[in-house]
């Protein structure tokens, strides 16, 4: 399924694994925010979302670290890529 149909559909959950600070800057609505530091020690959090999640940072660079792992721990998520995309995606397919 493709993410833009995730969103539309309103399934799972948006993931931003960018830091804090960068989270603070500008974010998706409704986005949960879990840096990329921080996933091993939350996967008991990360476990409890409604999947699937959607992965997004700055680039799609640790986003899709963060996919590798999650997808490896039995995970179904997809790597979004930059924020500013799944934001796009989320406020035109409304």
């Amino acid at each position: 399924m493709k993410i833009e149909e995730i969103i539309k559909e309103k399934r799972g959950t948006i993931v931003d694994v960018r830091t804090p600070g960068e989270f603070s800057g500008g974010k998706v609505t409704g986005s949960v925010n879990i840096p990329l530091q921080e996933l091993i020690a939350r996967m008991d959090e990360v476990k409890a979302l409604p999947q699937p999640l959607i992965l997004c940072c700055a680039s799609g660079g640790r986003s899709g670290q963060a996919h590798h792992y999650l997808s490896q721990q039995g995970i179904d998520c997809h790597n979004g890529g930059s924020w500013l995309d799944v934001n796009y995606y989320q406020n035109n397919t409304k």
